[in-house]
């Protein structure tokens, strides 16, 4: 097939997922588990990191920080980095905001599946988090930055 007889590569396509650091930790078991625990508090932070690879392709990751808490006691702490490799096929002012929202938008629900799974494998009710809002994650970062400081990740 000719060049001009190819389809069109997809926009967006997540090439690879993978889980590339893990850690739960339960401080305080086996005695947590004995007592009358209730409902815990739970803090959850996010962050989504991006750098180019090569040509078309880019790293992604999600950085999950989870920490639940139980009558002013530690119950666990979960810290995840769920990684993708993402192929782009877009022009070079959309790379960011697909990158920073799209992609872990495609991303998430495997990331919170890995999360719920782990939870429930550490003797805990699994976690079934809420879905995030990339693109207010997006715009609140750019909010934050100075002008002309861009997070376009840099061409090979």
């Amino acid at each position: 097939m000719s060049e001009k007889q190819q389809a069109p590569r997809p926009p967006v396509m997540v090439r690879h997922q993978y889980i590339r650091d893990l850690s739960l930790e339960i401080p305080h078991a086996p005695e947590i588990f004995r007592e009358d625990r209730g409902e815990p508090k739970i803090n959850i932070t996010v962050d989504i990191n991006a750098r180019h690879l090569e040509e078309n392709l880019f790293a992604v990751e999600q950085v999950f920080h989870i920490e639940g808490d139980v009558q002013d006691k530690k119950l666990f702490i979960l810290e995840m980095t769920y990684g993708g490799v993402a192929e782009l096929n877009v022009p070079q002012e959309h790379v960011e905001p697909v990158l920073m929202i799209e992609v872990p938008h495609l991303m998430f629900p495997f990331a919170r599946q890995a999360i719920s799974n782990v939870m429930g494998s550490g003797g805990l009710p699994p976690l079934m988090l809420n879905p995030i809002d990339f693109a207010g994650m997006y715009q609140a970062r750019r909010a934050q930055k100075p002008e002309g400081n861009d997070n376009t990740p840099p061409q090979a």
